[in-house]
């Protein structure tokens, strides 16, 4: 097999579809046991380091207290934050009070904790 070249494979790349370009970053990852999420860096300088210790934790838990009387819009929440399936979001709401989000940024989680409330689960940040 003749070795192709990369702006070869970059040429075919061009002609796939959104969804094949998927299976094929699924099938790359699982292959190589890699993923295709970018790393995040972290330039902040020291002085910046030490105001945001000072400020409060950096990682926090979103966990879910009670689902309320609309447990529908609360699983769709949930599915829509962790990514999960159904099955496994409406899983995860029946167990409650539990964490749906764990090591996530205070923001990140004042974010979904909004989302929640509006479906009508009762949550809290630790």
């Amino acid at each position: 097999m003749a070795k192709l070249t990369k702006e070869e494979i970059v040429a075919s790349l061009k002609e796939f579809t959104v969804l094949e370009l998927n299976d094929l970053v699924k099938l790359v990852e699982e292959e190589f046991g890699v993923t295709a999420a970018a790393p995040i860096a972290s330039a902040a300088a020291p002085a910046e380091e030490e105001e945001a210790a000072a400020a409060g934790p950096t990682e926090v838990s979103l966990i879910l207290k009670s689902v309320g009387a609309q447990k529908v819009a609360v699983i769709k929440a949930v599915q829509a934050i962790t990514g999960l399936g159904l099955m496994d979001a409406k899983k995860l709401v029946d167990g409650a009070p539990c964490p749906v989000k764990e090591h996530i940024t205070p923001v990140e989680a004042e974010e979904h904790k909004k989302a929640l409330v509006e479906a009508g689960a009762e949550v809290d940040i630790k």
